[in-house]
């Protein structure tokens, strides 16, 4: 599909975030100016100096903020959330005011300052545990945890404002790896290839658990692609994007080989299996985003590997094993903000 450029300043909440420090600088050279809004929790030393870019500290469920910093921007990229089960779990009271009791009012407050069209970052997630052979977007929501229960509750919330002048669309990313300036290795795929390069040694929690996965680059490829796509085409739509389903257990296999070839000097990895109290086990069909929107990732689990492994031979991950600011649950324990 030929992308047609129809917006000029786009804001981002969570920007900051580890999506969001490859995602700002793809859309700044895309020559969008862009609005990162963002408590900044986990820090912004991800994003670029750039002069189409502007960075504001603040919090989602201060609407008046929100609309100010709003103003001038004709789309939204909500991505901004308390991310993944146990950083949720920490406080749920706090983070149920800023993955649910806020969305409203912040879809209100961006809209009444004079955006166009709010690209919503709900989560695969929200599917739990399904023994169907392709879930689709037609699925049912079975959520395990609050966290999942809430990222699904706020897609109708956000339909309800759906207008001819208001495109609202929601997307349910798989699990996100692959290398980001704000890294993270509290994913699945980041953090077995870590665990493989700094201990050579993966534990496998489980093992079978089926888990779809995207590299951070085709995400933010998504996003760029929900930014121009035609207003008809997503307008009130939910996509999966998503792209290999493989088993924890492969993915470890896969870190492995990977790993013993970019480090081959330093040895074998060895995988090691424990049980696990983690059920969430689906298999993604996004087969809905292709046949509409023509889109189709271009990079592998195997590529995000390889990439995390340039990462750490350039010295981009220091103290990788130990340094909070990798890990959402560390940091937030750290900072008191749970």
């Amino acid at each position: 599909m030929t992308l047609q450029k129809r917006f000029k300043r786009v804001l981002v909440t969570g920007g900051a975030g580890y999506v969001g420090s490859v995602l700002v600088p793809q859309l700044l050279s895309q020559g969008y100016e862009v609005v990162v809004y963002d408590t900044m929790y986990f820090g912004g030393d991800g994003l670029p100096k750039n002069p189409a870019l502007t960075v504001i500290e603040g919090d989602i469920r201060d609407a008046a903020h929100v609309r100010e910093a709003a103003n001038g921007c004709d789309a939204v990229i909500h991505m901004a959330c308390i991310s993944n089960d146990p950083s949720f779990e920490l406080n749920e009271g706090l983070s149920k005011s800023i993955n649910f009791d806020c969305f409203e009012d912040l879809v209100l407050a961006t809209k009444a300052a004079g955006a166009k069209r709010f690209i919503y970052a709900s989560s695969s997630s929200v599917y739990g545990v399904s023994d169907a052979p392709d879930v689709t977007e037609e699925h049912p929501l079975v959520p395990l945890t609050l966290y999942n229960k809430f990222k699904g509750m706020c897609e109708p919330i956000l339909f309800k404002h759906q207008s001819t002048d208001f495109t609202c669309v929601a997307i349910r990313p798989a699990t996100i790896c692959g290398y980001g300036p704000r890294m993270r290795l509290d994913l699945s795929v980041n953090i077995l290839t870590a665990h493989a390069v700094m201990n050579r040694k993966i534990t496998v929690f489980g093992g079978s658990q089926m888990r779809p996965n995207l590299h951070i680059n085709d995400m933010a490829d998504v996003y760029s692609l929900l930014l121009e796509a035609p207003n008809d085409k997503i307008a009130g739509e939910i996509f999966n994007a998503g792209y290999q389903n493989l088993s924890i257990m492969q993915i470890a296999q896969i870190a492995k080989q990977v790993v013993e070839s970019e480090f081959p000097n330093q040895g074998s990895v060895d995988i090691v299996t424990t049980p696990s109290d983690d059920l969430r086990s689906y298999h993604v069909n996004s087969d809905k985003i292709r046949r509409v929107l023509g889109y189709a990732p271009k990079r592998t689990v195997e590529d995000a590997i390889r990439d995390v492994c340039a990462a750490f031979k350039a010295g981009r991950l220091p103290n990788s094993m130990s340094d909070e600011r990798y890990y959402n649950v560390r940091t937030m324990k750290n900072q008191k903000i749970a």
